[in-house]
Order: C-alpha cells, then sequence, then structure tokens
C-alpha cells in the first residue's frame, strides 16, 4: 500500500502478477494490483493499486485509484484518483477527490443525495 492510499482492511484482492476477465460482486472491499478486464457489478470500497490495470465497467460505493483504469464508473459514495492514478472514462459519483499529479481524461456527472430521494407525485417532481 503506498502512502497516498487510505489503511482500509482488504477482504480479497487480486494480486500482482494475475490477470482476471470476468464479471467481480464483493460485500466490504477488494484490491485489485493485477489486470482485470470485464465488470465490477456491486461493491463497498474497491481500491486500485499502484501495479493495477483495470479495463471495466465499474459499479461500487467508494472507490481509490492509484493505478490505471479505463472504462465507466458509478461510485455512490466517493471517488478519488491518487497522484499515480490515471482514469480514462465516464465518472458518476457523490464526491471526486483528484490529487495533484494524477491523470483523468473524460466525463463527470456528480449526484447530489437529494437527486436520490426524488418524489415523483403526478406530473411534479419534488425533492425532500
Amino acid at each position: 500500500m503506498s502512502k497516498n492510499e487510505p489503511p482500509i482492511k482488504v477482504n480479497a484482492f487480486i494480486d500482482k502478477d494475475t490477470e482476471v476477465k470476468g464479471d467481480i460482486r464483493f460485500k466490504e472491499s477488494f484490491r485489485i494490483d493485477g489486470k482485470f478486464k470485464g465488470k465490477i457489478l456491486e461493491g463497498d470500497t474497491l481500491i486500485i493499486g499502484e501495479s493495477a490495470q483495470v479495463n471495466a465497467d465499474i459499479e461500487v460505493r467508494n472507490i481509490s485509484i492509484n493505478g490505471r483504469v479505463k472504462g465507466s464508473i458509478i461510485a455512490r459514495g466517493s471517488t478519488e484518483i491518487f497522484t499515480l492514478g490515471r482514469v480514462t472514462g465516464q465518472i458518476i459519483t457523490g464526491k471526486l477527490i483528484i490529487e495533484e499529479g494524477a491523470f483523468f481524461q473524460g466525463t463527470c456527472q456528480m449526484e447530489l443525495k437529494a437527486l436520490e430521494e426524488k418524489k415523483t407525485d403526478g406530473d411534479e417532481t419534488t425533492l425532500k
């Protein structure tokens, strides 16, 4: 773990000398240091390590990136791109943090919690 990454207990991981293709679902925390191609469909905290190369559509609560990610990211909580992080693609997130020196090319849409709590009454949409 680099000094830029938060101290998080990791429940499962893909090591730096491992290459995986497919779909992943996890509950608590998952770390990728190797190569992954596919979809990450569900999880709480995803950590992309310095040596990681990820080509995926990702949907998690929180993501911390210190490696390379190409694809779409939906992070309902937060997205952090650290100094060594390289992201190409679309990000939809509640909170975005990009450290100086990080690279991001693509689009970003911020989701407000109030928008998640929308109520539709007939033709009118109201916020709680």
